[in-house]
């Protein structure tokens, strides 16, 4: 029988995963090397990700995300779950091909009745020579596979390349204060490198281990869409805990685990934050009461911009932008004491000069859901 080890409560867990997620206190790096420490940024909105970069990285500079994606360090992917990840270039090429035959799997579901009659990796070979060629949008590389493959739908074609080759967004879609059609090539092409010929899942394990540990397999599983991951983090030597219901927790031997009751600050969170995506059970970190966000927050919808209080989401916050004022309102989900709002408002402040440095700021407390 496994030793189990310490039962971790949900405080000491939601510590730890903040500690990791660097939203403990904003880290002296720079944005690659946030980007990597976090398990890359789950980003298929343009902008918000700068958001989770800013709460993240002491300093920060949406200039210098930009410029990573110009420079080809950073791109913007689909990879965990089949969905749009910001990570760095070294992270695509060794984690894009562990997940090529889930997306395929997603994206046949969805189209694979309009493929029956098409040869799949002949349309595979005409999309890479497209769109190494030049990006193209969906659309565009629908209409010329379409002239090439009367037999499938364009939306269909385009979908199978999606699902064959590994597509990055490329720039000036996703750039700060900018923003472009949503056009693709594929991440051998724009990186000049191919992708790894011995992709290793151990050591994308480590990685998500590092950045959101202690874990449940299946908070692995949720993260990333694979299956069949417990025999893998039983070999591999982890270090494991408890949940308070008898869930077993995997992490590596010396990451950090702070006490649960080391201060958390306030933090402006963007939608669809790690902190949020990567778990099998959102709740379980303590991070989420359930009983609190339900009211606001769908449990399979959009989620919106979140705001931390002492390591829990305690409001949500939205933005707006009208005739050269800039505003936040903060609507709390019960009510804040004096401290909390001051913090807010200060860390708000800074969002607001982030967001729109020229203009006059406006900050709203509205009454609690």
């Amino acid at each position: 029988m496994r030793f189990m080890g310490e039962v971790l409560s949900a405080r000491a867990l939601g510590r730890a995963t903040l500690a990791r997620q660097l939203l403990l206190e904003r880290a002296e790096v720079g944005v690659a090397e946030a980007v990597a420490r976090i398990g890359g940024l789950q980003a298929q909105t343009p902008h918000s990700w700068y958001f989770a970069l800013w709460s993240r990285v002491s300093g920060f500079d949406p200039q210098d995300a930009a410029g990573l994606l110009e420079k080809r360090e950073l791109v913007r992917v689909a990879l965990m779950r089949g969905t749009i990840h910001l990570v760095t270039a070294d992270d695509c090429l060794a984690w894009r091909p562990l997940h090529d035959d889930f997306i395929f799997r997603v994206t046949r579901s969805a189209f694979g009745r309009h493929w029956k009659n098409v040869d799949l990796d002949a349309v595979a070979e005409a999309g890479r020579e497209l769109l190494e060629a030049g990006a193209l949008t969906f659309a565009d590389l629908g209409r010329e596979l379409h002239a090439r493959f009367p037999d499938g739908t364009p939306q269909a074609l385009s979908q199978l390349v999606r699902a064959r080759l590994p597509l990055v967004q490329v720039p000036p879609r996703g750039l700060w204060g900018r923003s472009g059609p949503v056009a693709h090539t594929t991440a051998e092409h724009w990186l000049g490198s191919p992708l790894a010929s011995e992709p290793s899942l151990e050591d994308f394990i480590a990685r998500y281990l590092a950045a959101f540990g202690p874990a449940t397999a299946k908070d692995v599983q949720a993260h990333c869409g694979l299956t069949r991951l417990r025999e893998v983090l039983d070999r591999m030597g982890l270090r494991t805990f408890r949940t308070e219901d008898g869930q077993t927790l995997y992490d590596l031997p010396d990451a950090p685990r702070p006490p649960e009751d080391v201060p958390a600050p306030v933090r402006f969170l963007p939608d669809f934050d790690n902190l949020f995506i990567s778990f099998a059970d959102r709740s379980r970190t303590g991070v989420l009461d359930p009983a609190q966000t339900a009211r606001a927050w769908p449990p399979h919808g959009h989620i919106p911009g979140t705001v931390l209080v002492d390591g829990t989401v305690g409001a949500t916050w939205s933005p707006s932008r009208a005739r050269g004022t800039a505003g936040l309102t903060i609507t709390p989900f019960s009510p804040l004491p004096a401290h909390a709002r001051d913090a807010i408002a200060d860390e708000a402040a800074s969002l607001l000069r982030l967001l729109a440095p020229g203009d006059t700021h406006d900050l709203v407390f509205t009454d609690p859901w």
